[in-house]
């Protein structure tokens, strides 16, 4: 990931809605969730789920895919990957003990992440 490309996806993923949007869709794994269902757990209504959606999709951070009259929306791990990749790059100049406790976290996923996002 490219320096423009980290400035995109840290400025969609700036706004309170939209963090919240991608941590549901990481938590929502492979299959995704319906943008109705995403307005829901957001507590937001559709049309502003849907500019938060677009927003999020420009940057590269979520997919879609239409099933049947839905349109399914999942997290680019991809992305999201080369986002914490881009911030770890140069990390600790040499010294990688120092990021160890980083890398831990952001490798490891547990159930106390999709409790908070209930």
């Amino acid at each position: 990931m490219d320096q423009r490309q980290a400035l995109i996806s840290f400025g969609a993923l700036s706004q309170e809605t939209r963090l919240q949007i991608v941590r549901m869709l990481v938590v929502a794994g492979p299959n995704g969730m319906a943008a109705g269902t995403i307005a829901e757990k957001a507590e937001v209504s559709p049309s502003n789920v849907s500019f938060h959606l677009k927003e999020l999709e420009r940057s590269g951070l979520i997919d879609q895919k239409r099933e049947s009259r839905s349109i399914i929306y999942t997290a680019n791990y991809e992305a999201l990957g080369g986002l914490v990749r881009f911030l770890m790059e140069d990390c600790c100049a040499g010294h990688p003990e120092i990021c160890a406790p980083a890398a831990e976290v952001a490798a490891c996923c547990t159930p106390k992440m999709e409790e908070k996002l209930q």
